[in-house]
């Protein structure tokens, strides 16, 4: 099921390009397929420093949007890569973006009650993705995208992160005080029918994981239904337990 309320247009008209190959951790070359320099190397920027475990394959279909800024060096962002006939979102900005679209439009029940969003929150001396408050009180939110299924079970991370092990850690901080913590999973492709995290790619986050619903920390793991125009929220995923 689609929310077609709840969506996100991608900046200008995107590009069909094929895949060649990563350089650099945050940038890719592709092969043009549509346009006047069809067959020629377009360089995109991406900002998903995680594996794209099964995504990163020469020939790939990939799709570019073009860059907000005309001045800016690489002409273009990787949106998202095409695996059996679907699109896999892979911009690691997508779900911040949509956990803000949800909240103003209501698509996510579990953000009803709060008037006000911040994004990019200090506590302590972290960050947090989201900062929302009003009559329910308060509520931290850590974003996360995810572009990885085995065995109809989407997973995170797709690499090892310590990054998010530290942001495991300090929801769990926060929800030891008794503030209303959650992590929203964006899945951008559509044949996951549960979450959970990946243990085999990284033990000690997906430890610290369950660590954190035990603890209080909210799991929201939501697929997103990418098209060549824009992403749309869809279903609630259930959250496997060992």
């Amino acid at each position: 099921m689609t929310n077609t309320a709840c969506r996100l247009i991608f900046p200008g008209p995107c590009r069909r390009a094929a895949f060649v190959g990563r350089y650099k951790r945050f940038t890719v070359e592709a092969t043009a397929l549509d346009g006047k320099d069809a067959g020629e190397a377009l360089m995109a920027h991406t900002n998903n420093t995680g594996s794209m475990l099964g995504l990163l394959r020469p020939g790939q279909a990939a799709l570019l949007s073009p860059a907000a800024n005309p001045n800016r060096k690489l002409k273009y962002t990787l949106e998202a890569l095409e695996l059996g006939g679907a699109w896999v979102g892979v911009n690691t900005l997508t779900p911040n973006r949509m956990l803000h679209r949800a909240w103003e439009t209501g698509a996510i029940p579990e953000l009803e009650g709060y008037a006000n969003f911040r994004k990019e929150a200090k506590v302590g001396q972290s960050r947090l993705d989201a900062h929302l408050s009003g009559d329910r009180g308060e509520l931290w939110v850590e974003c996360k995208n995810v572009t990885m299924v085995e065995d109809d079970v989407a997973c995170f991370p797709d690499a090892v992160t310590e990054r998010g092990q530290k942001h495991l850690r300090e929801l769990m901080a926060l929800a030891k005080t008794g503030a209303r913590v959650a992590l929203f999973f964006l899945v951008q492709r559509p044949d996951g029918g549960c979450f959970g995290p990946a243990d085999v790619i990284d033990p000690v986050y997906a430890e610290l994981f369950y660590q954190a619903l035990d603890k209080g920390v909210e799991a929201w793991p939501y697929v997103a239904n990418v098209d060549e125009s824009g992403i749309s929220l869809g279903k609630r995923l259930k959250v496997v337990r060992p």
